[in-house]
């Protein structure tokens, strides 16, 4: 059963959500059935996250991370090898998983370790994002600018 959400009335009270709201549609729309490689997301702490991705027989070489804005490309490519197999239980085909990233989320390391590797991301704001103080202007600017001077040597 598919839904369709209308997001029309969050329109009226928030700004610059529009990519929050593309994303939510396209995920919507298009369902993901793909179950290889198997992966773990985890959330180690308020700016870490951990992706753990089992790719049993494949080496560094083989894997690729490739990073766009908000967008993780993990890849891996498997040459054919030659036989007939009889049975085939181990997947050895080429694959592709994409992750899409909240802003200022960067890939710190990525491991390859006992088939699972793990890439580890950090939430990184920008000094510059992160909440400050607006100071309200009034006649007496400069008893608004001692006060302020004074808050900055008290943090």
């Amino acid at each position: 059963m598919r839904t369709n959400l209308n997001f029309s009335p969050l329109f009226r009270s928030t700004i610059g959500f529009d990519r929050v709201f593309d994303l939510l549609e396209n995920a919507s729309r298009t369902q993901s059935f793909e179950s290889w490689p198997p992966y773990d997301i985890v959330r180690s702490s308020e700016d870490a996250y951990r992706i753990s991705m089992a790719v049993a027989g494949f080496s560094e070489s083989e894997l690729s991370i490739t990073t766009l804005p908000n967008l993780l490309i993990v890849a891996g490519t498997k040459p054919e090898e030659e036989g007939d197999y009889l049975h085939r239980g181990i997947p050895g085909t080429s694959f592709e998983r994409r992750f899409e990233l909240a802003d200022h989320v960067k890939v710190a390391e990525a491991n390859l370790q006992n088939g699972l590797l793990t890439i580890t991301l950090t939430r990184e704001v920008p000094e510059e994002m992160k909440p400050r103080k607006i100071a309200i202007k009034s006649g007496d600017t400069a008893v608004e600018a001692r006060q302020l001077k004074g808050d900055k040597q008290a943090a």
